[in-house]
């Protein structure tokens, strides 16, 4: 199987580059974020304490997670109810870091997320795809792109759920996601050694696709010198 694993702060383009690489090979595309926005996303509907991570670690090994392939990238359910818009709020993404931060919710995930890559040829992104969840991807890339230009994207992002918020706003949160995520004790945003670096500030979805594929095939034929 070959896994091609994304790592990168929010906003550098990590799931539109997943999702249109896995539509051009016809792998799976596996979005590590949307499990832990769908955890955040039970724990306050019920009103567990985000501090708790007795509480969290329960909802992680109970609740039944499902994503499943769509033409815009993937549907996300709950305990059998889509939740795929509803895990992309403001209030979603500021509280997913404390499950994001947990050692007992991200070990809980993690046989999970290796089911994906053991069973099927995987897109893989999230912060933490290529340092932890599969250190041997066949190709690792780390997606970057300035704050400004993740800060524009993510508005854009929420408008098209009609959640409108001022680009400052989206920026000054999204500085404060990247401190948390470069600086948490558990499996921090990190560029792995081997991960190639792709900044995409300048450049457009197609120019992001066409680099990786041909980062993809390179490295895929020198691991695998007779495949096709």
């Amino acid at each position: 199987m070959h896994i091609i694993a994304i790592d990168g702060p929010a906003g550098a383009g990590k799931s539109t580059l997943a999702r249109q690489l896995a539509r051009r090979l016809g792998f799976l595309y596996l979005d590590t974020g949307a499990l832990y926005r769908a955890l955040t996303w039970k724990a306050l509907q019920e009103g567990v304490n985000l501090e708790d991570e007795t509480a969290l670690e329960k909802i992680t090994r109970t609740a039944r997670l499902d994503i499943r392939p769509a033409p815009e990238g993937v549907r996300v359910f709950v305990d059998g109810t889509e939740v795929t818009g509803e895990i992309r709020t403001p209030e979603v993404t500021r509280n997913t870091f404390y499950l994001a931060r947990s050692p007992r919710v991200r070990a809980a995930l993690l046989p999970l997320q290796r089911q994906f890559g053991e069973r099927n040829n995987l897109v893989v992104e999230g912060r933490d795809t290529t340092t932890v969840i599969f250190p041997r991807a066949t190709l690792k890339i780390y997606l970057d792109a300035s704050l400004k230009t993740r800060a524009g994207r993510r508005t854009l992002d929420l408008e098209k759920i009609g959640a409108r918020q001022p680009v400052p706003e989206v920026e000054r949160e999204m500085a404060e996601r990247d401190r948390q995520d470069l600086s948490r004790r558990v499996a921090p945003l990190v560029r792995a050694p081997d991960a190639h670096y792709l900044d995409t500030s300048g450049l457009t979805v197609d120019q992001e696709v066409a680099a990786v594929l041909k980062l993809f095939e390179t490295v895929r034929h020198q691991a695998h010198p007779g495949d096709s």
